[in-house]
Parts: C-alpha cells; structure tokens; sequence
C-alpha cells in the first residue's frame, strides 16, 4: 500500500508538471501584468493537482505516524514542506493568477515526495503520544511549509527584477530578441506587486506559527528534560531565524523595506532556518549515522 502512494504521488505530481511544461513549450508563455485575481477555474489540472495534494498527505501520515511509533527526518521534513508549499500555492491560485510558479514547484514536489525512500528517517519512541510534541510538531512543519513558499517566491522576485533591470532602457526589438524559454517563463509569472503581497502575508502567518513553535517547543523541552532551552545546533538556528523574521517585518513596517534588501533579508533568514530543520537531522542521520533529537 505505501509503495503504490509513493508511486502515485510521484506520478501524479510528474504527470501534472511534464503536461505543464509541454503546454508552455508548445503555447507560448502567456503574460499577466494585471495583478488582478484570476477567474475561478475548477479544471481538469486544478482537480488532478488536489488528487496529487491528497495522495501525499496520506502518504506522508502512514509513513509518519505508525500505530506505536512515530518515524521523522530530513527527507520527511523536506516533503512535508512542499506538501505545505504546494497546497498553499492551491489555494492561493483561486485568488491570484500563479500557473507560472507551478512550473518550478511541481517538479521540486515530486521529487520531495519519493526522498523518504532513499532516507528513512529515525523512530521517535518516548515521546511520539505526547499531547505538546504533538503540537509543536504541527505548528512547526506548517511554519517551515508557509516558509518554503516564501523562499520560492523570495528567489523568483529577484530572478524577475534582475529581467526587468536588464530590458530597461532596450528597445522592443532588441528585447523581443532576448526572449528564450527561461525568460518567457519569468514574463509568465504574476507581477513584483502580487508576488511581494503574497511574499509578506506569508511571512507574517510564518512568523507567528514559527513563533508558536518555538515557544511550543521551549515548554515541551522543559517537560521532558527539565530544561527550558538547549543551546544546540537546532536551537541556536531556529532563534536566529525568528530574529532575522521579525527584523525583516520590523523593517518593512517602519522603514518601508522592499526589493533587493527585503528580499536579500529573507533567503538569508530562510537558508538559517532550514540549517536547523532539515541540516540537524541530514548532519546526525547521514553523516553521524546516529538520530537526531
């Protein structure tokens, strides 16, 4: 039964980005520089993407959470946040018009999904039932999911303002000659005022799971070992995340932060973030061989 959702998963997910590709490739890439909600489309795609969104969270909750056991990881960590990614990105594209951002997120996802296979994760015992473990394990992976997806459009901004410094002062026709597959498919995605609306709605509902997280986890730590914090490796990071946030929502509130400076900000708070998520378990599981706590 795993290994069927694991192959329909990767599948569905595949399916949809290879038939994504193909319609661009053979299409053209088209432009959207209205801003403007999309119009409500239930298609065949958006149907098959929700098949796909359910397939890997079925999958990801029998391979996780085990009837006397709980299993966890990098490689789980990691497909749980495109789960996340992906079916935030679901949702938001009945409000906004973001095909273009599925042509990177789809592929990134399928592969996601089929990692557990290579890295099986480590048994978490003692503490699996525990009511805020359980918390803090939710409010974390949906955080670092919401997270993810704000790196993912963090780096798509940049790559698009970079586009559009480079084409300013062309002519059209000199332009028009610099169109390849790459920049048609940056010409395709919603505009810089969408996509930083999104970018900071997300990292203020990031922040504040992040912060229920944190403080979830500082409770459960004191709980199982008498100690309120740890100066590990994961704890370290993680607090230096939250800093590096907040102060990122601090500047774009009183001193209007925006562009390469915001976004500079983020991918550098997100790059900390996931050094303590997903590097503390690939560090004690791959390279120690021994699990992580």
């Amino acid at each position: 039964m795993t290994i069927v959702l694991y192959l329909l998963t990767a599948a569905l997910y595949g399916g949809l980005a290879s038939v994504a590709w193909y319609q661009r490739w053979r299409g053209g890439f088209a432009i959207n520089y209205s801003g403007l909600p999309a119009q409500p489309r239930l298609g065949w795609n958006r149907l098959w993407l929700a098949g796909a969104l359910l397939s890997h969270g079925g999958l990801l909750y029998i391979t996780i959470f085990l009837p006397d056991a709980m299993i966890f990881g990098f490689a789980f960590a990691l497909s749980a946040m495109l789960w996340l990614s992906i079916g935030i990105y679901w949702l938001e594209s009945f409000f906004f018009e973001l095909e273009g951002l599925s042509l990177l997120a789809l592929p990134l996802a399928c592969v996601a999904s089929l990692l557990p296979l290579a890295f099986g994760g480590v048994q978490l015992l003692p503490y699996a039932a525990n009511l805020l473990f359980k918390f803090h394990f939710v409010m974390a992976n949906v955080a670092y999911g919401l997270l993810a997806l704000m790196a993912l459009h963090a780096l798509l901004m940049l790559l698009v303002e970079r586009r559009l410094h480079r084409v300013v002062g062309q002519s059209m026709q000199h332009a028009a000659l610099e169109q390849n597959c790459l920049g048609r498919w940056l010409d395709s995605l919603p505009p810089l005022l969408t996509l930083e609306k999104l970018l900071f709605r997300l990292i203020g509902a990031g922040f504040v799971l992040l912060t229920l997280a944190l403080v979830s986890g500082i409770l459960f730590s004191e709980q199982l070992f008498d100690r309120a914090l740890r100066f590990d490796h994961k704890t370290v990071f993680a607090g230096l995340s939250w800093i590096m946030f907040g102060a990122v929502l601090l500047g774009r509130k009183f001193y209007g932060w925006r562009g390469r400076t915001a976004l500079r900000w983020v991918l550098a708070a997100f790059m900390v973030l996931l050094l303590a998520y997903v590097g503390s378990h690939f560090v004690f599981e791959v390279l120690l061989r021994r699990p992580a706590l």
